[in-house]
């Protein structure tokens, strides 16, 4: 049998901690191993108990969770982080996914959607729908973005392939890794192979990440602007 999802919740309300120990109890691939009250529990907790997915909140007294995921993304060999929030548009979930959060949910979520995002987070993908990640990034791009950050993002793409650039734009348009080889007329595996690189060139943790530096370049538009293929210009 394969070993269930360990996870660790963090949020300062205990009745939201309680609520969650329920809940996913029900799920028998899913166990919580531990709860922290405040973020700056968290490396503590994750060094005894070494949860697989870290169930984050934002807003916390002492630690809130944008400081606490980066401060754990920094470290060997991390967990995901998967920040649960009461706000679903709110500066703070921006942060945290550019501090490497895989991605987020927002507290009314049904109990089986969070059940689902654990387990996709654990496995290595995200919990954030394409269409979630252009709102956010349109969100993002509409309220932050100034040239000096475009700027600096574009010299970062610079360093990417053709190809590798071709995936980080259709990326930041939500695609998924099967919509990228069906559009770019590339094998699934090639697509990922490319993704990997561009990831470790930027020195980035995730595909939310790439897509708000290809955003903030202006690498991508809406989602079926244009033809990304590479050498198709």
């Amino acid at each position: 049998m394969t070993a269930p999802t360990r996870v660790l919740v963090v949020d300062d309300d205990a009745l939201v901690r309680s609520g969650l120990r329920l809940m996913l109890g029900e799920a028998e691939d899913i166990v919580i191993v531990a709860e922290a009250a405040d973020g700056d529990e968290v490396p503590a907790a994750v060094v005894e108990h070494r949860p697989d997915v870290v169930l984050m909140d934002l807003r916390m007294p002492r630690v809130d969770g944008v400081r606490a995921t980066a401060e754990l993304l920094a470290g060997h060999d991390p967990p995901a982080v998967l920040v649960l929030t009461t706000f679903d548009s709110d500066q703070d979930v921006l942060a945290a996914l550019r501090a490497g959060a895989t991605g987020y949910l927002v507290k009314d979520t049904p109990p089986a959607d969070i059940e689902d995002a654990i387990r996709r987070v654990a496995a290595g993908g995200t919990s954030l729908s394409p269409s979630v990640t252009r709102r956010l990034i349109a969100a993002a791009t509409g309220r932050e973005r100034q040239a000096g950050r475009g700027a600096e993002a574009g010299a970062r793409l610079a360093g990417l392939s053709e190809q590798e650039r071709a995936v980080a734009a259709a990326v930041g348009r939500g695609w998924s890794n099967a919509r990228i080889s069906t559009e770019l007329l590339l094998s699934l595996s090639t697509v990922k192979t490319y993704l990997s690189s561009a990831l470790t060139k930027l020195d980035l943790e995730n595909r939310t990440q790439l897509a708000l530096l290809a955003h903030d370049a202006g690498l991508s538009t809406g989602d079926d602007g244009g033809d990304l293929t590479p050498g198709a210009r």
